[in-house]
């Protein structure tokens, strides 16, 4: 056997949800929630990327715009946003997207390292991208994600 053979057991489950007109997937064991997320309340002197934090079934919940943290055109205002809700490191966030997709469950094969060519605002927040029939969706590691401290240029 290989280092290329792959058991299917190595698929992994995809929660995907669309920003802008690209599609992304969260490992769906990341993913407790999809909501729609109201009542936000603004959070003084946060960066730009937390649209606020919302009360979801007793927990405190800080929501941010995946739009504005991945540097994309700001919404429509007649587009109702979804969010997905996530845990990291013991706080809730809850991810407001454009919309939510289907769970696909993607093996090794269609894996692909992260291309040197993806659009840096892409690049930073991505694990690996999967090649489908008609699109890539890009995989997101959900602690690059959250990491929103501001990012040291080289200068």
């Amino acid at each position: 056997m290989t280092m290329n053979d792959h058991a299917p057991e190595n698929e992994i489950e995809y929660v995907t949800v669309l920003i802008g007109k690209q599609l992304f997937g969260l490992p769906i064991e990341r993913v407790h929630d999809v909501f729609m997320p109201g009542n936000l309340t603004p959070v003084p002197l946060s960066s730009p990327e937390i649209a606020g934090v919302l009360n979801l079934r007793g927990r405190i919940v800080t929501a941010i715009d995946m739009r504005r943290r991945l540097g994309l055109p700001e919404r429509e205002e007649k587009d109702e946003p979804m969010a997905v809700g996530i845990d990291c490191d013991g706080e809730s966030y809850g991810l407001i997207i454009d919309s939510v997709g289907e769970v696909l469950r993607l093996g090794e094969q269609t894996r692909e390292p992260v291309p040197v060519n993806l659009d840096e605002r892409l690049a930073r927040v991505a694990s690996c991208v999967h090649r489908l029939e008609q699109e890539l969706l890009v995989v997101l590691d959900i602690g690059r994600l959250l990491d929103l401290r501001p990012s040291a240029k080289a200068a």
